[in-house]
């Protein structure tokens, strides 16, 4: 069903991609996959971006919103690289995954602060603060070992994982690395 481009600033009935992902409190990639799946109905312009109707979105959260349906565990990706957070957020989305992402370890902090994860992927090289001090931090406020933590670094050798287990974290994966090795690390230690 397609409809005039402007119909969503005029309509508030009809919401854009963004719109519609802030309205779910989902990401961008998340909505397009419900969509792709037909969780979710989208309609699409001439132009062919997606638009979402208000009322679907609401019919969906009724269906399977929070309280309604299993959340997948949340992770919390932190990595001053954004393209990185988004390549490795899309894979874990599609496997059923919460996302949280963080851009430096000070963010990474606050936003276990805010809401405890199941796992941390957690790059080594950050400005700042790096990833093994943000490691040392979230077990001096919460235990070593209460939250799982899996380090990723493009600085691969013995020594950094022998850092890493010896610092508390539970893996660790060199990069630029392969997705299906993260995702299965992820897996083993919190599955879906």
């Amino acid at each position: 069903m397609a409809y005039r481009d402007d119909t969503a600033r005029r309509d508030p009935e009809w919401m854009t991609l963004g719109q519609a992902a802030r309205f779910l409190g989902v990401a961008q990639s998340t909505i397009r996959k419900w969509s792709d799946q037909g969780r979710v109905p989208a309609f699409y312009t001439p132009g062919g971006h997606r638009r979402y109707r208000r009322g679907d979105l609401e019919t969906f959260l009724a269906r399977s919103g929070p309280g309604r349906q299993q959340v997948g565990p949340t992770v919390l990706l932190v990595d001053d690289d954004e393209r990185m957070r988004e390549v490795v957020r899309i894979e874990l989305e599609r496997e059923g995954y919460d996302v949280q992402e963080a851009a430096s370890a000070d963010e990474g902090l606050a936003a276990i602060e805010n809401r405890t994860p199941e796992l941390v992927l957690l790059d080594v090289m950050m400005p700042h603060v790096d990833g093994w001090e943000m490691l040392r931090r979230i077990q001096e406020r919460h235990g070593a070992g209460a939250i799982p933590v899996l380090m990723f670094s493009g600085q691969v050798d013995d020594d950094a994982q022998r850092q890493a287990a010896s610092s508390g974290a539970r893996g660790f994966v060199g990069k630029p690395f392969d997705i299906e090795e993260l995702l299965a690390q992820a897996k083993t230690l919190v599955p879906v």
